[in-house]
């Protein structure tokens, strides 16, 4: 690691002007100066992450606009992962080009195309080729980005500075629930949002692009355990051989401490995944929130995620530990989606407990994730520092492969919130205007109405569906519908006749006042003839005298049933037909949503335990105190090397 050369001309330190394309800094810069490259580098993360999670906040009104499926809109996700996933690789490759060029420019592109490019896309296919482009930026501004803060981090504070750097996905994707909380119900065009997030990210990269620095090769490809290194590091500056250090960087990082950890953390994150792109429809078909309450509750996540980033990283530091926090994370992290998933069959659940259950979560995920990351880079060091980049491009590619099989992984378990996405809306549309109707059609039987809708006249299906309206006998239904075709004149007729005139006249038939009474209330409610309404009695009297019993039996429940009937028919046609194909399988899928998602949220959870034995592998201390003792070995060695360089 203390390959030496000729020493090269000492770099110029970049002016406002040069620090455009030529940003290495020729020393290591002041605690001041270091904490204001910090802060720009976290500041351009969190727009960039912004920009990236935005999709998630406005997914269903983005599925709305387009028409999306389900499936086509998760794979949006799959194919920005992807795409993220080769940037991730390129970008270790390229990082000899400047790290912070490729995030400064990066991140303008980035917003540009946020502002300018995606609010006019008019198809599903432009929408998916923007989102890829910005998930190109993404993937490799996702290594270059830690690699500035391992950068600017001596060792003992590495913890404290992920921390702060971590918060860039999570403020990123705080901002954009919080903003879309605060404005959805004025603006719920989903362009809207684009836009606003573009004028924010364009402010904030143009102010990276002027401000963001990085270390020289000589610099950066060293270990700096604390600030106490700074003379030597410059000391040992002069005479390195960056050359021979940057020769199989790719191999030196193919160890299983690397890439075991990398896939380690990648698991664990399946569930921060999940929640950052899909929380609001998980909410919204299973427990029927609203978007904005949804993105309220991902608020608490996010809020408490930042929290324990930043307080662990710190404690971290002081403490001179990772593992330990690495651990206890994980475990409260795992103990809280053990919970969370047992509330995904109650529907009942109110905004509260989800709250508590996620920062719960959210907590236990910032504690281990902090600490993983400068747990990481430590272990990346431990192998070769200036290979920093090349070891966090193999993070990054393994992180956006690992996301893209967890997205394919969520379409092929949970099927069921594609159905409730994609037909679900418009049904809970057509049941608030024709909910009688629809209530009709459950009791008659979906089959027999759709039976009917295909042909009116169909007596079979008819009857059954009547039958199911009335609770009559079947038998006793098809009687009274075969009466009423045959005798339909005759039987109005009798309905024309006072019933206890009817009575009478059926227990003597020969009565002829009673006749002659019978016939004028026909005529007169009938406006008939006396003729006519007479022939009408006299055929109504050769009806068999059973048939009329059953007829007057289920008369009444008949008659409502039939303007039941009547009233589905007049549904519109189009609403109909949705009705007939999507009615039972959407009731299905919500009878089945339930159990997918506690499948889908097991997984996570084993994804979670599957991350703890990595942590075992990665370097540095269990014990606060031997960890002391390394950092008191470290400075008396820097002293003595110091005080060797100064005779």
């Amino acid at each position: 690691m203390s390959s030496t050369s000729t020493a090269a001309p000492e770099l110029q330190p970049p002016t406002l002007l040069t620090g455009l394309w030529q940003r290495k800094l020729p020393h290591y810069p002041e605690t001041p100066a270091r904490s204001w490259y910090l802060f720009l580098v976290v500041m351009v993360s969190i727009a960039l992450y912004y920009q990236l999670f935005v999709v998630g906040a406005i997914g269903n009104e983005l599925i709305a606009y387009y028409n999306l499926t389900f499936r086509y809109f998760v794979g949006i996700f799959i194919a920005g992962a992807a795409v993220g996933a080769a940037a991730s690789v390129a970008a270790g490759v390229l990082d000899r080009w400047g790290r912070a060029n490729m995030v400064a420019y990066g991140t303008v592109i980035c917003s540009a195309l946020t502002l300018f490019a995606v609010p006019l896309c008019t198809t599903k296919e432009a929408y998916l080729a923007v989102y890829c482009l910005i998930s190109v930026v993404e993937g490799a501004v996702l290594v270059a980005t830690p690699a500035l803060v391992r950068d600017f981090s001596p060792q003992l504070g590495r913890a404290s500075a992920m921390g702060f750097w971590t918060l860039g996905p999570v403020l990123g994707a705080l901002v954009t629930t919080e903003l879309s909380t605060l404005t959805l119900d004025e603006h719920p065009d989903w362009q809207f949002h684009y836009r606003l997030c573009g004028v924010i990210c364009l402010t904030i990269s143009i102010l990276g692009l002027i401000g963001l620095r990085e270390l020289s090769p000589a610099l950066r490809d060293q270990i700096m355990v604390s600030m106490r290194d700074k003379a030597l590091i410059e000391a040992r500056a002069r005479g390195l051989n960056v050359s021979a250090l940057e020769r199989d960087q790719w191999k030196q990082m193919m160890r299983f401490d690397i890439v075991g950890s990398a896939f380690g953390i990648a698991i664990f994150l399946a569930f921060f995944y999940t929640i950052v792109s899909f929380l609001p429809v998980y909410l919204a078909t299973n427990f029927g929130f609203t978007t904005k309450e949804a993105n309220a509750l991902g608020n608490w996540y996010w809020i408490s995620n930042a929290i324990g980033l930043v307080i662990t990283g710190i404690v971290s530091d002081y403490l001179k530990v990772r593992k330990p926090f690495m651990l206890f994370g994980a475990v409260m992290s795992i103990i809280g989606v053990y919970v969370f998933l047992g509330y995904t069959d109650r529907p009942g659940t109110d905004y509260y407990t989800f709250a508590i259950v996620l920062s719960l979560i959210a907590v236990g995920s910032g504690i281990a994730y902090s600490t993983w990351m400068a747990s990481f880079t430590e272990t990346v060091e431990n192998r070769n520092p200036a290979a920093t980049a090349v070891g966090l491009a193999v993070w990054g590619g393994i992180l956006r492969t690992v996301v893209t099989f967890v997205l394919f992984g969520l379409l092929i378990v949970v099927t069921a919130a594609g159905t409730l996405v994609n037909y679900g809306p418009e049904l809970q549309v057509i049941a608030a205007k024709y909910h009688t109707e629809i209530a009709t059609i459950q009791k008659a039987g979906a089959e027999n109405m759709e039976a009917l809708g295909k042909n009116p006249n169909d007596v079979a299906a008819q009857a059954a569906a009547l039958t199911r309206l009335t609770g009559a006998p079947e038998a006793d239904i098809k009687t009274a519908l075969s009466v009423n075709a045959k005798y339909a004149q005759e039987l109005a007729a009798l309905q024309a006749v006072d019933p206890a005139v009817l009575t009478k006249l059926i227990m003597n038939p020969a009565d002829q006042g009673l006749a002659a009474t019978a016939v004028g209330q026909i005529s007169q409610k009938l406006n008939l003839p006396a003729d006519q309404a007479a022939a009408r009695l006299a055929a109504a009297q050769q009806i068999p005298v059973a048939d009329l019993a059953v007829v007057s039996a289920v008369g009444p429940q008949l008659t409502a049933a039939s303007k039941q009937l009547a009233a589905v028919s007049a549904i519109p046609a189009e609403d109909r037909d949705f009705l007939a194909e999507h009615a039972s399988e959407v009731q299905q899928a919500q009878q089945d949503s339930a159990d997918q998602w506690k499948t889908w949220w097991w997984i996570c959870l084993l994804a979670q335990v599957g991350f703890i034995p990595f942590i075992f592998f990665m370097s540095g201390h269990w014990s606060p105190s031997k960890a002391e003792q390394e950092a008191a070995e470290h400075n008396e060695a820097v002293d003595r090397e110091l005080a060797a360089l100064t005779k």
